[in-house]
């Protein structure tokens, strides 16, 4: 395993970060079990996982996820070894994600509420890095490229949220802070503020990042260099597109497209047609796609660590045995020159 500091802080995470929002919806408490004791085997210290998982979210699953690491943790003697992530829901027309029966807010009676929901459910007394899962304001994220701005929106500011956080951090109960599906905008503004103000300073930014997907690299990639604040790219493989599973009309029992027909981000005409391109490539030089897919988010400047996702064993071996890939400067020329048939395929 290779490993790689999560910002400023002194913690050294695996660059292979175990994600976990299926379990609870396509993965048991056993499977989600075994995944971790696999991972962990495999010297991946990193997980994570959000008061809001699994997905697609539901009343009746929220948390869920958090439980099943819980009782995981609970069994072991090894906790300081481990480094554990979360999030906090953004502002959300539900109402069921912290028990009180209002829309979910970043400010600091919800955050506070959110923490205390996550300890008790990882049966934890700290957190490695708590992560705000998205903006309370109206941005691109989820999908969007286009900016349109609303006037006079109602959110809770920007300081009011890393002042809440910054008391957290205080308190012991969260070590570190990131943010999710953020902009370069918003992720400046954090670290102003945080300078200005003497809080927390931003360890991470968890946003999408693949082969069909690499609108990070335009403005954000700068920030998390120039700022040492890394990307944690989640949905490298396109929920799967880019193993090449989906080609040819396939549709495999058991897949996230089979089970849930609301992921349409990377099941798109010019999805399908981008990622022929690229299993073309790994297939040529031998490569396992996603294999392929993995290694060239692994070998990002700006990528702090790569969250993999699996729902069985042996996706999870190949998927961390990507980090043993080097992609040569071939191929990684042959995959700018697909990129730049059509640069973002999939925001």
């Amino acid at each position: 395993m290779k490993f790689r500091k999560l910002g400023l802080t002194d913690l050294d995470v695996s660059v292979i970060c175990l994600g976990s929002m299926t379990w609870g919806e396509q993965n048991t408490e056993s499977e989600a079990h075994a995944q971790l004791d696999y991972a962990l085997d495999q010297g991946v210290n990193f997980i994570d996982t959000a008061e809001m998982y699994p997905v697609p979210p539901k009343e009746e699953t929220a948390g869920r996820t958090e439980e099943y690491i819980g009782t995981w943790l609970s069994g072991r003697s090894d906790r300081d070894k481990i480094i554990l992530a979360t999030k906090a829901v953004g502002k959300s027309d539900n109402t069921y994600f912290r028990g009180n029966g209002e829309i979910s807010r970043l400010h600091r009676r919800h955050l506070n509420a959110a923490v205390d929901g996550s300890l008790k459910r990882l049966k934890t007394d700290y957190i490695d890095l708590y992560q705000l899962h998205w903006p309370e304001r109206s941005t691109n994220y989820f999908g969007k490229l286009g900016y349109n701005h609303v006037e006079d929106e109602d959110t809770v500011s920007l300081l009011e949220t890393l002042q809440a956080l910054g008391e957290l951090v205080k308190s012991g109960k969260i070590r570190h802070i990131g943010l999710s599906n953020e902009s370069a905008w918003g992720a400046m503004q954090y670290l102003q503020l945080a300078e200005k103000y003497d809080l927390p300073r931003i360890a991470t930014i968890q946003n999408p990042y693949s082969l069909l997907n690499r609108s990070y690299e335009v403005g954000l990639a700068e920030v998390s260099i120039r700022e040492n604040c890394g990307l944690l790219a989640y949905s490298p493989l396109g929920m799967g597109m880019l193993s090449g599973k989906y080609l040819g009309g396939k549709m495999p029992e058991g897949s996230r497209f089979a089970n849930f027909t609301r992921f349409v981000r990377y099941n798109t005409e010019i999805a399908h047609t981008l990622t022929e391109k690229y299993v073309a490539l790994a297939n040529e030089h031998k490569l396992d796609p996603a294999q392929m897919a993995l290694a060239y988010v692994n070998s990002r400047r700006f990528v702090s660590a790569n969250i993999i996702g699996a729902t069985n064993l042996d996706q999870l071996k190949s998927n961390i045995s990507s980090i043993d890939i080097d992609l040569s400067d071939d191929i990684l020329k042959s995959i700018e020159d697909i990129h730049n048939l059509h640069p973002y395929p999939c925001p």
